[in-house]
């Protein structure tokens, strides 16, 4: 899909923006990040820590090659992090606590600090536009004291509107044309995967936020500037977490959740927290999904249709079970779909128009295979599977192999496993759904001498080498 002639792209490098969509120049380091960010080669960091280590009377023999193996895993000792931290105007006691690297000062998000008023989400838009792109794979960027407070925030901030800018007038007929854009793009979204279409969402994201920033406009006309940035702040998060970006995929959620809040869709807001606890709870935090969805539900609008409360529900399951609390996750599992058996299609929002039977049964499979229900939760993803757009069958197919496998039915398993592969030689590009089919590979460990297992294995090797 080509790109419309008035969309602004934060980059005119097409090098860059290819590496950008394939994540290749995005992976790095916090410590190379932080250095990046201030304009230090390895060299001058270095050389910065040795003048600061004398000033604190800790001698350092830090070098260029030092800087450069702690960028590559290495963890600096205590000393190199007590200057490296008074240099960067870090507490030691916040060193202590946090551990390396989490302490460096990379997670520091305008969206998380600027006021929840229509100047702040501009802020916040802006700052994301400028500097998502930018993305530590491998590191979680909000999470703790942080993700609590901007949930919390979320359902306490006002709804305000500043004065109009000045600026050039924006009708309703370019409101509309960017809207049915982005329903196109969601669509694509679904054949082709996250990766592909990444570019032109934050194309969108920034158009969006110019017209914030310089457009004048009707009050009207600002609600659905901040709602259209609000839907495409989360699209373009969901992309990015699908292309294995996910500290950049945090950052545009929040941007999301600001927009929401300004346009006063609660609604909305609700349904971006429960996807911010997918993040969390891939990371090993669990516990914080389960407050993120329950801080979603408590606040979200009363007036929720019983197909939006399903889906948020449906969070809730998937939040419990995997946080081991598997009795819960089926009481909220089973409310999800009793709330689904209500649904009345005419009243549904546009933005959840993609939620259907493929994603019940899919949370439903996941919760029940982790409760230790295996036929079921078989039969259950195999719907799943069948019913879902051709990326969440990539997705998904992992997830379907796994419960056959622990049925014992390893050709099963492997059919399964192959047609993930199969979608994603020829139609699906989508880093997660790679992903998953390398953590199934690793349970096939016992069966690496059957032949087919070989044949998977070498498919998979060849998919890794080609992404």
């Amino acid at each position: 899909m080509r790109t419309s002639g008035w969309v602004i792209s934060p980059s005119s490098n097409g090098d860059d923006r290819r590496r950008d969509v394939t994540g290749e120049s995005l992976a790095m380091h916090p410590l190379t990040f932080v250095r990046q960010s201030k304009g230090w080669g390895k060299a001058e960091l270095a050389r910065l820590m040795q003048v600061r280590g004398k000033q604190l009377r800790i001698p350092l023999a830090t070098n260029r090659t030092t800087v450069w193996k702690w960028e590559q895993g290495q963890e600096p000792d205590l000393d190199a992090q007590r200057v490296l931290a008074d240099l960067l105007q870090v507490s030691y006691e916040q060193v202590r606590v946090e551990g390396w690297p989490r302490w460096l000062p990379v997670w520091e998000v305008t969206g998380l600090t600027a006021p929840w008023t229509e100047a702040g989400t501009v802020e916040a838009l802006a700052d994301l536009v400028g500097s998502g792109r930018m993305d530590r794979r491998g590191f979680l960027t909000i999470t703790g004291a942080a993700l609590t407070g901007l949930a919390a925030s979320w359902a306490e901030a006002p709804y305000a509107f500043a004065s109009a800018l000045n600026g050039d007038r924006v009708t309703d007929t370019m409101v509309s044309t960017i809207e049915q854009r982005i329903s196109t793009l969601r669509t694509l979204d679904d054949q082709l995967g996250g990766a592909r279409l990444l570019e032109q969402a934050r194309g969108d994201l920034a158009l969006i936020t110019s017209l914030l920033n310089v457009g004048r406009y009707t009050d009207e006309i600002r609600v659905r500037l901040h709602a259209l940035a609000a839907r495409v702040a989360h699209l373009t998060g969901w992309m990015a977490y699908d292309a294995g970006l996910r500290s950049a995929g945090q950052r545009y959620y929040v941007g999301a959740l600001r927009g929401a809040r300004t346009a006063g869709d609660d609604a909305f807001g609700a349904f971006v927290l429960a996807e911010m606890g997918v993040h969390v709870s891939e990371a090993g935090r669990t516990a914080e999904r389960v407050d993120l969805i329950s801080t979603a539900i408590d606040n979200a609008p009363r007036t929720l249709t019983p197909y939006t409360q399903s889906f948020l529900y449906l969070h809730k399951a998937e939040a419990l079970s995997r946080h081991g609390d598997h009795q819960r996750a089926g009481t909220a599992l089973n409310r999800a779909a009793a709330l689904w058996e209500r649904d009345t299609v005419e009243e549904n929002p546009d933005w959840l128009d993609w939620f259907g039977e493929a994603q019940l049964k899919s949370t439903e499979g996941k919760v029940l295979l982790r409760a230790g229900q295996v036929e079921r939760a078989t039969s259950s993803l195999a719907t799943s599977v069948k019913k879902a757009a051709p990326r969440d069958k990539a997705v998904r197919s992992s997830r379907l192999a796994e419960a056959r496998l622990a049925g014992n039915d390893l050709d099963g398993a492997l059919d399964a496993a192959n047609y993930g592969a199969e979608l994603l030689e020829d139609k699906v590009s989508s880093v997660r759904a790679l992903d998953r089919l390398k953590e199934f590979s690793e349970q096939l460990e016992p069966y690496k001498s059957v032949s087919a297992v070989r044949e998977f294995r070498e498919r998979l090797r060849a998919l890794s080498a080609a992404s």
